[in-house]
């Protein structure tokens, strides 16, 4: 065979390996660019909710004034409908995380992520959005009937599975979080690594409960005995105390959380507007 025919032959095969590697980077490009699972059993706008809200946290989606992409760029870049879009992009509405203005578009808040009003994320998801590292201690965990008068009435249950951690970024412990479940919700979580779970993630990607709405209050005690001494404080230093009831969206209650918090590693930013 001759030289220049191997040559020739050589460069055809070269051609068609840059052709076969330009469909395949092309394939790698449309999957980076598109991350929903057509597949999966979480609903679309769910997904689409958690795409958008991640790349807005990294400042993609937005223009230099922080002005989303519009509905019709948004379908096309994801390949959802108009329908998908608008759930997802109410739910992050109702969240906080965007603002619709009338005449001018949709916008990213301004303020920190943590910060989003109205946001319901666990404190797993907050540290790590906050670039700290999320642990935990379990103390206590498994079902129990000794539950106060409080906890019954917002669970509607007599029975639950309860689960007491103490919570910690790095070394440092910074809550006590006692949350408890409906009695059934144990096959969900009793055997799952509790000491780093993001549980309303696991939750709604893993069981497919998707949870919608709480109700918290927030308000100061005085830490005692026991407190201070997990938390490595003075006993009867100020700590947050948080109460939240987590609502699935069938609007039956999921979880009852009462927790503390040293302050020196927590606030709460609430934005409040005479607008309705």
């Amino acid at each position: 065979m001759k030289v220049d025919t191997i040559i020739e032959q050589l460069i055809i095969q070269l051609l068609l390996c840059f052709e076969s590697m330009g469909d395949l980077m092309n394939k790698l490009k449309g999957f980076s660019r598109n991350f929903i699972d057509f597949e999966s059993d979480i609903p679309l706008k769910i997904q689409l909710r958690d795409i958008i809200r991640n790349k807005l946290i990294r400042k993609e989606l937005v223009d230099q004034d922080g002005k989303l992409a519009t509905e019709y760029e948004l379908i096309n870049h994801f390949d959802v409908s108009r329908v998908t879009v608008r759930s997802a992009l109410q739910m992050l509405v109702d969240e906080g995380v965007i603002v619709r203005e009338r005449g001018r578009g949709t916008f990213l808040r301004t303020n920190h992520p943590e910060n989003w009003v109205g946001r319901l994320i666990g404190l797993t998801e907050t540290l790590k959005e906050s670039g700290m590292e999320p642990g935990a201690e379990i103390l206590e965990k498994g079902n129990t009937k000794e539950i106060d008068i409080q906890t019954k009435d917002q669970l509607e249950t007599n029975e639950v599975w309860q689960l007491i951690r103490l919570r910690t970024s790095g070394n440092t412990p910074i809550a006590i979080e006692r949350a408890y479940f409906p009695v059934e919700y144990q096959k969900y979580l009793e055997h799952e690594d509790l000491t780093s779970l993001a549980i309303y993630k696991h939750l709604e990607e893993h069981v497919c409960i998707y949870l919608q709405d709480a109700k918290q209050l927030i308000s100061a005690i005085n830490a005692n005995k026991e407190e201070a001494k997990l938390l490595q404080v003075k006993e009867g230093d100020a700590l947050l105390y948080l109460e939240r009831t987590t609502y699935t969206e069938t609007n039956k209650p999921v979880e009852f959380l009462k927790s503390v918090y040293r302050p020196d590693y927590f606030q709460y930013l609430i934005r409040l507007s005479r607008r309705n």
